[in-house]
């Protein structure tokens, strides 16, 4: 176990003027607030907070983040409080402790909610200052050199958090070497024979070619020296996890990898750098397709190196990273290597840099995914920025744009800026007019075609690959259902009130919304578009001293067999009873549904389904408000209406909006008598297809010993359509009687 003097030692080595007074006190305040509490194999607790800070040391981080090191699991698990840890070492590493507290006391419904709602908690705290980051990761780094002795179903789920996001998240830092090792602990516990396997594979291998990394490096560092550029090579054999990654990914067996071996050259400059790439080429094939330059194009998390692969000594295909001393710190260490340079006149740079490339780009993310999500959606967004690869396209202005690999134009238009996200209808690439589905490629120019009319079609949230993207997508697709909702809310609402000789306004709602439990006042307006709100107890809470008058619902002298019912939206439907009237009556009395919703089928932003029997464009038709669903349209004719006579809210004014050339058949369902024969079914399936209509499902129940009923439902263009057929069967032989059915 690190000892507290050998912690101030190595801080001493990189800082001689280290504050020991302070790394001393926070050490005690950890020690007695920990007190006997042990770990899982059996050690006292605060030696985890030695082995975080002493992992931070690597790093070569000032004393204050040690100090926070130490402190890091107080407030959260010993009866420390913010206030104390202020009073006794300041209110900036008081706030860092904070930042890194998990939230524990959350009246969540998953444990999924629950990480999701700590992760956002760490990154917005991260977004305030880099140290915490550096202090989690190396926190969680610890945490899994020590899983073994934790529970396997614990262990497992510890495993999976780490691989999924701080793995990646340690990896967008620019911070490798901790990356790396994070994922070899939890390839280990997540998948313990891959692990097995491949490292055995990877010891043969090392036993077969014993010796060979140190050759090759011999043999390019005399190349070097040769040509008079002073590099230092150093070769490594590429880690399991690694391995088994390239072996997924490419779907590859272990006997067909051939770049298991990596060197690293570093050199003086950049102008080095090029040259060394220069001398390489020159002695040895290049493998094609195997060259990116990150110098003149740098990763998002400051990340630059040549890559290149050769055939090189020995044959040996061999990838060489070429890169200067400062590049292979930040390639290391990624924002932590920040603190370890100095400026151009040799003073310390201080404190980490908060304007990055790494840093710039995790508060960016954060601002965008912060915003209005729930909190599953909020880590499926973050472990989509994560994760990725990444290619680099051009606007037709010259911007770079980095974008996860598979990325199309509209993930491209999101990263540009929302507003061009939410009107894009179409994009150029390299000039020419290209789908909007189309994966990006490293060096594509992308230039967005825009309206000002589009909204974002919800089946783009398929396409895209981006957090941003899908969180601005599911955003605009949210607000366009509460406008539709909005709108409907108001009518009802509107033709309410004029029903009870008063006048409706959005600035009536505002004062009264506490009462109804709505924060605003469209939210409210939405909610008796949904169904979820009653116009009645809109105006009761408007007007208390209103009596809400029910419409009656009673049988009509005048038309024997039709009851009269009132809309909420004010409208007079006529709707069947037990007697029947005839269709040349129902056309005369049924309301005039000109200035109703517009109904396109399930076409609309507002959900919309139909009864079990359909309905088809012709029909006159109602709709009723499912309340969290939508609205479910009915035929004027279907008996399945009059269980909602005393619910006269529910009832919704609509009518078809259908297209000449509609290319949508609708569901609608008959009934048939058929003479039991050999043919019938046949002879019915032939004319039905005949008359250019579809079959959906068909039952035939035996109801004599000469005749068999068959419900059939269908699908039809329209009433016109559905008549015709009906006629069509109706001429058949075999066919006894033909109706439709309404519920």
């Amino acid at each position: 176990m690190m000892r507290q003097y050998e912690l101030v030692e190595r801080v001493h080595q990189y800082k001689p003027d280290v504050n020991e007074a302070l790394l001393n006190k926070a050490y005690v305040y950890a020690m007695q607030k920990h007190g006997k509490q042990t770990r899982a194999n059996g050690d006292p607790y605060i030696s985890h907070p030695l082995e975080v800070a002493a992992i931070l040391t690597e790093m070569r981080l000032d004393e204050a983040t040690i100090a926070v090191a130490l402190l890091h699991d107080t407030i959260e698990d010993t009866t420390a409080t913010r206030d104390e840890i202020d009073e006794l070492f300041g209110e900036d590493i008081g706030t860092l402790v904070e930042g890194l507290t998990k939230i524990s006391k959350l009246d969540l419904v998953s444990k999924r909610a629950k990480q999701a709602e700590n992760l956002r908690k760490l990154l917005l705290a991260i977004s305030d200052d880099v140290r915490v980051l550096l202090v989690k990761l190396a926190d969680r780094l610890h945490n899994m050199r020590t899983l073994s002795f934790v529970p396997p179903e614990k262990r497992a789920r510890i495993a999976e958090e780490t691989m999924d996001i701080y793995a990646p998240l340690a990896g967008r830092m620019g911070m490798q070497d901790m990356r790396d090792e994070l994922e070899e602990l939890s390839f280990q516990h997540l998948n313990a024979d891959a692990y097995e396997t491949v490292t055995q594979r990877l010891l043969e291998l090392s036993e077969k070619n014993s010796g060979l990394i140190r050759k090759i490096e011999i043999e390019l560092e005399a190349l070097f020296e040769e040509q008079g550029l002073s590099a230092t090579v150093t070769g490594r054999q590429k880690k399991p996890y690694s391995v088994f990654k390239k072996m997924q990914s490419k779907s590859l067996s272990f006997e067909q990898l051939s770049d298991i071996y990596g060197f690293r050259i570093i050199v003086n400059s950049i102008d080095d750098c090029y040259r060394a790439l220069g001398i390489v080429h020159t002695r040895w094939s290049v493998v094609p397709g195997r060259f990116k330059d990150y110098i003149s194009t740098p990763k998002q998390n400051d990340y630059r190196s040549i890559h290149t692969t050769i055939i090189g000594p020995s044959r040996q295909r061999v990838e060489l990273q070429i890169r200067t001393v400062r590049m292979h710190e930040i390639a290391e260490y990624g924002v932590a290597a920040h603190a370890v340079y100095k400026d151009d006149d040799g003073s310390d740079s201080g404190i980490l840099p908060q304007d990055s490339n790494a840093y710039s780009w995790l508060r960016r993310t954060i601002e965008q995914l912060s915003i209005g999500d729930n909190p599953e959606e909020f880590l499926e967004h973050t472990k989509l920025e994560l994760f990725h690869d990444q290619v680099f396209c051009f606007t037709p202005k010259g911007q770079l744009i980095a974008l996860p690999r598979g990325a199309t134009p509209i993930d491209f238009a999101y990263a540009v800026h929302t507003d061009i996200g939410d009107t894009c209808v179409g994009t150029k690439i390299n000039g020419r007019i290209m789908p909007l589905v189309t994966q990006l490629s490293n060096g594509d120019e992308v230039e967005i075609i825009r309206s000002g009319v589009q909204v974002p079609p919800p089946a783009w949230e398929e396409i895209v690959v981006t957090g941003k993207a899908r969180a601005a997508i599911r955003r605009a697709t949210r607000a366009a259902v509460r406008k539709q909702y909005s709108g409907l809310g108001y009518r009802i609402l509107e033709r309410s009130f004029n029903r009870a000789g008063k006048s409706f306004s959005r600035d009536q709602l505002g004062p009264v919304l506490h009462r109804l439990g709505f924060k605003e006042v469209e939210d409210a307006i939405a909610a008796v578009g949904r169904g979820e709100l009653a116009s009645k107890d809109v105006m009761i809470a408007i007007h208390p001293d209103h009596q809400h008058d029910r419409v009656p619902v009673k049988q009509s002298t005048s038309d024997e067999g039709w009851f009269n019912l009132r809309s909420a939206a004010g409208m007079i439907f006529r709707i069947p009873g037990r007697s029947k009237a005839s269709k040349s009556r129902r056309d005369k009395k049924a309301a005039n549904a000109a200035d109703a919703l517009p109904i396109r089928g399930a076409g609309s932003d507002v959900s919309v389904s139909f009864g079990a029997a359909g309905a088809v464009p012709g029909d006159r038709i109602i709709g009723i408000m499912e309340p969290g669903k939508g609205i479910t349209i009915y035929p004027i004719q279907s008996p399945m209406l009059t269980k909602y006579d005393d619910e006269p809210d529910r009832w919704i004014d609509v009518r078809w909006d259908m297209d000449e050339a509609g290319s949508k058949r609708f569901h609608s369902r008959i009934s048939m008598n058929a003479i039991n024969e050999p043919g019938t079914l046949a002879e019915v399936a032939q004319t039905i297809a005949a008359s250019d209509s579809n079959i959906r499902t068909l039952t035939m129940v035996r109801v004599a010993d000469d005749f068999t009923e068959m419900n059939v439902d269908l699908e039809v263009w329209d009433l016109k359509h559905l008549n015709k057929l009906v006629t069509s069967l109706k001429a058949l032989s075999c066919i006894s009687t033909v109706a439709r059915l309404y519920e």
